[in-house]
């Protein structure tokens, strides 16, 4: 989505803005992706919350593979974490030293963790790639819709006509942000509002405005601050949603010193109030991390990275314990991303640069808890070209949530995804919201099928070893299926895809294919199986 085009479609309802404490509100109409969530209410009052990690985040000093360590230092012996200094989460994998609290809701089974999600061709613009993952476009497409956006268009055709009503009085999404999130546009229009800052928030919930100058222009200023407040469709249902909410933690950390919590506590003041919104839209800033990433002086856990994964993890902790002591921890799930991950390699100003696939964190009471997917597989020699390889595309993550825990059917998915995805076993299958059918060609995914250990499993699905490796210019790839629907892709270093060696519904039993490099420059590349819930890469050299 081009940003100019999103920002001409963004009409507020409103025709003026709130001007509250130097900030501006304004109220959004929606698209159907989020009318169709927010107005399920006689399905679900399912919430979800979303945290954008602005910047693109190091996954690789975030979630540690344990198991990699000779590699990891290998690669980035100036920003390191110390593996003592890990935070064990199983024996192969552990957390950032300053994530306690994400490791306490791992140990209370409330976090799931994603590995290697990104999307085939990655791109490496820090706008482009926002957009990508907002819109849930391939990454040679350009769409002006969001993919929350689409979902209630969906569900609620016609929108924003004859909105707000009895049934859906509430604002369908909030983005806590300058600008309502391209994710939430739909065909017509953008479907939230923007809450610029906490401060604008308090200054809306208690109905203050900005004091003005003692001139006949102030008197007028604080006049029309006053009649925009008072007319704007929803200030009255926020003021009262405020007004009847409460927090509960004394988690949260001092207002101004945690941008993400004095977020995220509004959040839960909100949905303790009353409100049915079902979409909330958060961020934290600064993970564009080329330089300084870790402490000179300090040590490798202390520096900028370690302060930022520091605040989501507190704001994180103390939101969860907010909801549980509003009793609202059965409504409310949360979700990281990132634009990108970063590089393997580690760069000479203790940074690191733009890179591919990173991990996501899912957070809730109904968690299935637990890793998905498997620790990278690093190059004992690294180079400044090497990525972390794909393992999920991120619209997996999103199809799994839109029908696990919104009970989106399968004929939805495809049109609010724009093609079919596999989904994950993220969500308790106990509290999945009916009705949740999966493609008929995907089986349901099972706790034995999500890392993939690439070797066959109960399902009869499998991945092995190629033969010859390294190899020039053909190879072997081996696989196994249980009869469902499966794709085999070949992807470079940098993400792009190369081939597709098998796609389609292949009988039950062992398949082999061959892949020819002739024409490919020497190198890593890597092939990866998925079907339904298992997905399996593994890394292949072709040396001329």
């Amino acid at each position: 989505m081009k940003r100019r085009d999103f920002l001409q479609k963004a009409v507020p309802v409103s025709v003026l803005p709130f001007f509250m404490h130097g900030f501006t509100l304004r109220a959004y109409g929606r698209s159907p992706l989020l009318e169709a969530l927010a107005a399920s209410a006689a399905a679900t009052d399912h919430v979800l919350v979303l945290i954008q990690l602005n910047g693109g985040n190091d996954g690789l000093n975030t979630v540690i593979p344990l198991d990699e360590y000779p590699a990891i230092m290998s690669a980035r012996s100036n920003i390191a974490i110390a593996e003592s200094k890990v935070l064990k989460l199983t024996d192969a994998t552990g957390l950032h030293p300053a994530m306690t609290g994400m490791q306490s809701l791992y140990n209370e089974g409330k976090l799931c963790i994603v590995q290697g999600v990104s999307y085939p061709n990655p791109n490496f613009s820090h706008f482009q790639a926002t957009d990508i993952w907002l819109t849930g476009e391939n990454s040679d497409q350009s769409l002006t819709t969001g993919w929350l956006g689409r979902y209630l268009d969906q569900e609620y055709p016609g929108y924003p006509g004859s909105y707000p009503n009895s049934g859906m009085p509430d604002p369908l999404a909030i983005q806590i942000g300058a600008v309502v999130s391209p994710g939430l546009q739909g065909p017509a229009v953008s479907m939230g509002m923007a809450i610029t800052s906490p401060g604008s928030f308090y200054q809306l919930a208690t109905g203050a405005v900005d004091a003005a100058p003692d001139t006949p222009a102030g008197h007028e200023l604080t006049f029309l601050r006053e009649v925009v407040q008072q007319t704007d469709q929803y200030a009255t249902v926020i003021q009262a949603a405020a007004s009847r909410g409460k927090n509960a933690s004394p988690l949260y950390p001092a207002p101004g010193t945690n941008a993400l919590a004095d977020q995220l506590k509004i959040v839960a003041q909100l949905i303790a109030g009353g409100l049915q919104t079902r979409i909330y839209v958060v961020n934290l800033g600064g993970f564009d991390t080329h330089s300084a990433q870790v402490s000179s002086t300090g040590g490798t856990d202390t520096g900028a990275h370690a302060t930022l994964l520091g605040k989501l993890s507190v704001a994180i902790s103390a939101f969860e314990d907010d909801c549980v002591r509003l009793m609202l921890q059965e409504r409310v799930l949360g979700m990281t991303f990132s634009e990108f991950g970063r590089r393997i390699l580690s760069n000479a100003s203790a940074g690191t640069d733009h890179g591919t696939a990173a991990p996501m964190f899912i957070f809730g009471k109904y968690m299935n808890q637990g890793i998905i997917g498997v620790n990278p597989q690093l190059p004992a020699v690294p180079t400044v070209g090497d990525n972390i390889p794909m393992q999920y595309d991120f619209r997996s993550v999103y199809a799994s949530i839109l029908s696990q825990w919104f009970g989106v059917e399968s004929a939805e998915l495809s049109a609010v995804l724009l093609q079919d995805f596999q989904t994950l076993q993220i969500i308790h299958p106990a509290v999945w919201v009916p009705p949740h059918k999966f493609d008929p060609r995907f089986p349901e995914p099972s706790d034995t099928s999500q890392g993939g250990n690439g070797q066959s499993v109960p399902g009869g699905i499998g991945l092995m070893q190629n033969y010859p490796n390294p190899f020039n210019p053909t190879t072997v790839i081996t696989f196994q299926s249980a009869g469902s629907y499966l794709e085999l892709r070949v992807y470079d270093e940098a993400g792009r895809e190369i081939a597709t060696l098998a796609e389609g519904v292949y009988a039950a039993g062992e398949h082999q294919v061959t892949f020819n490099a002739n024409g490919l420059p020497s190198g890593r590349y890597f092939y990866r199986l998925t079907s339904g819930g298992y997905q399996q890469v593994r890394s292949m050299t072709y040396i001329k």
